[in-house]
């Protein structure tokens, strides 16, 4: 079976935890490679999974001819700048969501991309490989639960250390680029267009000047999604989806577990039916689509479209706090 060969562009923990063991499970991945600023760093996972390669700096690895394709996992104000240098270098990227700082960001991002038309930018939202989300998708765009009108979210975890990336404003850090824009993702797919306005009520750490805790409401047409994230409570990740007719609630959401079943819970007419996902890894999944697009020259699952469409609403978020009111999109 054909595989993409991939090379990995730093040693960040989503990578060494969840994304690598992923790919290595994956039907149509290969991991070549890995570069790290730190070579020891770097040479301990290469040891740790086997990986053939070892590169102390990121151009290195993109000077490999036999890389295919990176994965950037690396602080979000880097993303775009190594994603252009990917593509220039003729390198296919999935790189790690919020895809850029901004949605301006990103567009100059997207003018790369068109320059290069045989290779292929995806943004990493995992959560969109999963079955329960697919299955969802599915119930809602059917009218199983009637018109989709509101959906509720959170997601949040406390984590006070200076030196996070999380709490680095020049990093790109803070709860909405961090895990508020699960929120607003899902929001955008399920009801399958943007948001007319966004309402926000948003607290900025004193030192580190992120956000810390950031509440939500995007208007749509014909309904609504509320969510909170926050970087400085108690853990915590929930989501439930309203219609006309039913609901729909998830176990975990965002990243459920793959070494048991996931479940999510239809409620309709006052029956509940619980749905039970097959053992998965959505980071495989999302290995295994991207670069099966890449093997066939077909569209990346997800466009880079939705990639700015989600940091602009990040931006009007931010927009609608500052000014206290309504903002429209």
């Amino acid at each position: 079976m054909e595989k993409v060969q991939w090379g990995v562009l730093g040693a960040a923990t989503i990578a060494v935890e969840q994304v690598i063991p992923a790919m290595l499970k994956s039907k149509y991945c290969n991991v070549l490679a890995i570069a790290s600023r730190n070579k020891a760093k770097a040479q301990k996972i290469v040891e740790k999974f086997g990986i053939s390669k070892c590169y102390e700096g990121y151009q290195e690895l993109l000077n490999d001819t036999e890389i295919e394709a990176v994965y950037i996992p690396l602080p979000n104000h880097l993303h775009v700048e190594w994603a252009i240098k990917a593509l220039r270098a003729g390198k296919h990227v999935l790189v790690e969501k919020p895809a850029g700082m901004n949605a301006k960001e990103v567009l100059g991002l997207q003018d790369e991309v068109q320059k290069n038309p045989g290779l292929k930018v995806m943004e990493a939202f995992m959560y969109k490989f999963h079955p329960q989300w697919v299955k969802a998708k599915e119930l809602i765009d059917s009218g199983e639960i009637g018109t989709l009108k509101t959906i509720q979210s959170s997601f949040s975890f406390f984590d006070d250390d200076a030196t996070s990336i999380t709490n680095r404003k020049s990093f790109g850090g803070g709860s909405l680029m961090d895990i508020g824009c699960y929120s607003i993702s899902i929001s955008r797919w399920l009801f399958g267009e943007e948001p007319k306005s966004v309402i926000a009520s948003i607290e900025y750490h004193p030192e580190y000047e992120v956000d810390i805790l950031a509440s939500g409401i995007l208007e749509f047409e014909h309904g609504n999604a509320t969510f909170f994230c926050a970087t400085q409570l108690d853990y915590t990740q929930q989501a439930q989806i309203f219609g006309t007719k039913g609901s729909i609630r998830f176990e975990i959401p965002f990243n459920p577990p793959n070494n048991r079943p996931s479940k999510m819970w239809l409620t309709k007419d006052e029956v509940i039916t619980e749905i039970e996902f097959e053992i998965c890894d959505q980071y495989t999944l999302q290995a295994d689509a991207f670069s099966l697009a890449i093997l066939e020259d077909k569209a990346t699952p997800v466009p880079l479209d939705d990639a700015i469409a989600n940091l602009m609403v990040i931006g009007k978020l931010h927009e609608s706090h500052r000014l206290g009111s309504r903002v429209t999109i």
